[in-house]
């Protein structure tokens, strides 16, 4: 098939079915004298711990990028020892905070591409459950916003080529949209925006897009496509739509210690569901006893 070119996509078998838990911008590191009662380190434990106690587990796990504050060895250690012994397995991303090369030393299980000067980017291909997941690298080091090169593009292209009967998730660290949360957000100018959608565009069998970077769970979309941002284990970038003065202080709210969140998007009969999941401890005011069955029973009836 060529590159660009349209095609009818089956969405999936009837009995194809995953469930994806993502968790990002962890940000271990950020205070690293703390070691193991560091604010965000116990927060990332936090969501780990919820997601444990689910009743269905994911088939895996995606840690979507700034998983270390710094960059630095030792963050990467504290986030693999943290997961150590979780019964699915845990993939690994890039996000701007990260250090790449830091990064694949403590996980050089990552897949990864070959750049152009010889070295390479944490990006590759997955398949659950009938759902192909293209994990992409957005990580341009010195940078704080996404980056996409020719390198990355053509890679994505190609593969979206390769398998244009198969329903896609795409997932990467830097949402490829505006949100209104200016300061976070990229401008609509960047030429990484034009590659990522230049690379997806003509693709029929993608069925959304999931990212992290903003600390936000966001439900937006990029052109017919729906995108879906995670909110963040470390704390929440505050919501303020207003526009930014760059030489302005205005005071206004930055970070919030909202609780910290992580994301499962339930895969099944070819359709792609999105859950937001906040961690904390308050009160469960409903549990399903006797005197609820009746309620239930109703319910099941207006379906039948």
């Amino acid at each position: 098939m060529d590159e660009g070119s349209q095609t009818k996509v089956s969405r999936g078998a009837a009995n194809d079915s995953a469930l994806i838990a993502q968790i990002t911008d962890t940000h271990v590191g950020f205070e690293p004298e703390a070691g193991d009662e560091e604010f965000n380190y116990l927060r990332l434990r936090m969501a780990l711990d919820h997601l444990l106690e689910q009743h269905v587990h994911p088939d895996l796990l995606i840690l979507s990028g700034d998983i270390a504050d710094k960059g630095r060895r030792k963050s990467y250690q504290q986030v693999r020892k943290a997961i150590t012994g979780i019964p699915f397995p845990v993939h690994v991303m890039t996000g701007n905070h990260d250090s790449r090369k830091a990064l694949l030393e403590a996980f050089p299980e990552c897949p990864t591409i070959a750049r152009d000067d010889g070295k390479v980017f944490a990006q590759y291909a997955l398949e659950a459950g009938g759902l192909r997941i293209l994990c992409l690298d957005t990580l341009q080091h010195g940078r704080h916003g996404g980056a996409f090169c020719e390198v990355r593009a053509r890679w994505l292209s190609n593969e979206l080529a390769a398998h244009p009967d198969t329903p896609t998730l795409i997932m990467m660290h830097h949402p490829p949209v505006i949100t209104g949360i200016d300061w976070m957000d990229p401008r609509p100018h960047e030429a990484w925006l034009a590659r990522f959608a230049g690379a997806i565009e003509g693709h029929s069998q993608i069925v959304s897009i999931a990212c992290g970077h903003l600390h936000r769970p966001v439900a937006a979309s990029h052109g017919a496509l729906p995108v879906t941002i995670t909110p963040a284990v470390a704390p929440a970038v505050s919501l303020d739509l207003r526009p930014v003065d760059f030489f302005n202080a205005d005071g206004r709210g930055i970070v919030d210690a909202e609780p910290p969140g992580y994301s499962l998007h339930r895969w099944k009969n070819g359709r792609l569901v999105t859950h937001f999941q906040p961690v904390g401890d308050w009160t469960r005011l409903a549990t399903y006893t006797e005197n609820l069955e009746a309620m239930m029973r109703g319910l099941d009836a207006e379906r039948k």
